[in-house]
């Protein structure tokens, strides 16, 4: 594999261990390879161009005192790189207690305020001699790439959805709010994915990756796609505090009016908020991946709260808007996304049913568990064909439950292609369970010992079912004695 091959050449020795990590919606794909005392996280994409963007890039970021990975080495023919193993945390998963409970922690909103605050020396520092020629696809956002956002939303979702539109007046609409998102020359490096999965921790300090598709534009941009992450769920409140603390770091770079900044503010979150329903539809309808189709609800949700700020002169869009978020089902037809999504909860979005689903772990020493609804159904995963932490005197003293295991598992392939199928499997199922209004449903994880393995599938399937349908579910550790409700 050539990133291996690129490895050797840059240490001297081959991987002993090369891991692919966890795909994100883009075709880009990333492993961790260690061997010879180094750990280095390869890149392969699929445009030369793409790639050194990031090369260029971070080097002049970090020639600017920003905190991006180091590039070590490149293909001969651009298309991989090694840079820095910044480690194995993420923002995204640093305020996943925030993000699944949707009550953020006082620790966790200070780490959020910490990354948002330093938004503008990315934008304003990163923006300094900078050649946005190397930028990819396009070295300034402009109106091609608004009418692309537009476009995206109007083609890959809002026409799923069964509403009717004139199309002619549409892009009258589109047009008249793309002069008006451009009419002001507010605008420095546009990170364009600026979100918690693009920000690692590592000692503690804030860390950027991921920028490679940046480019010179609005400021507001950045904002508006971090602070309303379609399934972040902040509160308005700490929305505010957020958007506060930006506008006052703001201030070292640039005069700020907040009542202006946050009224353009609000054309960027719609903006944004449509560009990501295009992707969501995209990559869930067209692409079939469920954890999008499942991520609309939220981002139809945050649509809501911004029709307010559609431009007066954008009447007819404002009225499309409005007929797709007032929908069932968030906003999706039947005839568009077969599989219901009835039972998805995001802001703003109720869902009350009857149904508790019962996740267990076991050992298989000790045989299967019970079935207290005495309906006898359900699906038991055997999890012993998955790599096992229990073969390692470290991981003994642990559980599935513990921080340790979770980190022997980040980056074991086996792990997330065996729970995918699982989800896959169970999400089906308790959809056809809820439209036929049944009351239980059970799931049930074995391993030898039931102490890791097990448990760690069985703790990220209740707060997956929890999260994304929001049911009743209810987590008994069987060997552990131990039972939670989500």
């Amino acid at each position: 594999m050539e990133i291996e091959n690129l490895f050797e050449k840059f240490t001297g020795c081959r991987p002993e261990e090369t891991a692919l990590l966890s795909a994100s919606g883009s075709n880009r794909k990333y492993w961790r390879l260690t061997g010879g005392g180094c750990s280095l996280i390869g890149a392969e994409g699929t445009e030369a161009s793409e790639n050194r963007a990031f090369v260029v890039l971070s080097e002049h970021f970090r020639s600017k005192g920003v905190n991006v990975p180091e590039v070590f080495a490149v293909s001969d023919n651009g298309m991989a790189y090694l840079q820095e193993d910044l480690g194995r945390e993420s923002l995204y998963d640093a305020v996943a207690s925030g993000r699944e409970t949707g009550e953020y922690s006082e620790k966790e909103k200070a780490l959020l305020t910490k990354v948002i605050s330093q938004l503008p020396d990315i934008q304003f520092l990163g923006a300094e001699g900078l050649d946005f020629n190397v930028c990819w696809p396009e070295p300034e956002f402009g109106r091609r790439l608004v009418t692309a956002d537009l476009n995206y939303f109007k083609y890959c979702f809002l026409k799923t959805t069964g509403v009717s539109f004139n199309e002619v007046r549409l892009e009258d609409d589109f047009s008249r709010l793309a002069t008006e998102l451009l009419s002001e020359n507010q605008s420095a490096f546009m990170y364009r994915d600026f979100q918690a999965r693009n920000v690692m921790l590592k000692d503690g300090m804030p860390y950027f990756i991921d920028f490679q598709g940046g480019m010179y534009g609005p400021v507001y941009y950045d904002v508006a796609s971090f602070v309303w992450q379609a399934r972040a769920g902040y509160q308005d409140e700490f929305r505010r505090s957020l958007v506060e603390a930006y506008m006052e770091a703001l201030g070292k770079y640039v005069h700020v009016d907040e009542r202006a900044f946050s009224k353009r503010l609000g054309m960027f979150v719609l903006l944004r908020t449509l560009q990501v329903l295009g992707a969501y539809g995209f990559r869930g309808k067209f692409e079939r991946k469920p954890h999008f189709l499942e991520s609309i609800p939220y981002a139809v949700a945050n649509l809501r709260s911004v029709l307010g700020c559609v431009p007066e002169e954008c009447g007819y869009l404002r009225s499309v808007l409005e007929s797709v978020a007032g929908l069932p089902q968030a906003g999706l037809s039947a005839d568009a996304f077969p599989a219901s999504l009835s039972g998805l909860r995001g802001p703003g979005l109720s869902s009350e049913t009857g149904l508790e689903v019962l996740v267990t772990s076991f050992s298989f020493r000790k045989g299967l568990p019970e079935d207290p609804s005495g309906n006898g159904g359900g699906y038991v995963f055997d999890c012993r064909a998955l790599p096992n932490p229990g073969k390692y005197e470290y991981y003994r003293k642990f559980t599935g439950m513990d921080r340790e295991v979770e980190d022997f598992f980040i980056d074991k392939p086996e792990m997330p292609h065996f729970l995918e199928s699982v989800f896959s499997l169970a999400d089906a199922h308790l959809r056809r369970f809820l439209d036929r209004g049944f009351t239980h449903m059970m799931i049930s994880f074995g391993c030898t010992g039931g102490q890791h393995r097990s448990v760690y599938c069985a703790e990220r399937t209740a707060r997956h079912l929890a999260q994304e349908f929001g049911v009743r579910v209810r987590l008994v550790h069987r060997e552990q004695n131990v039972t939670r409700t989500y």
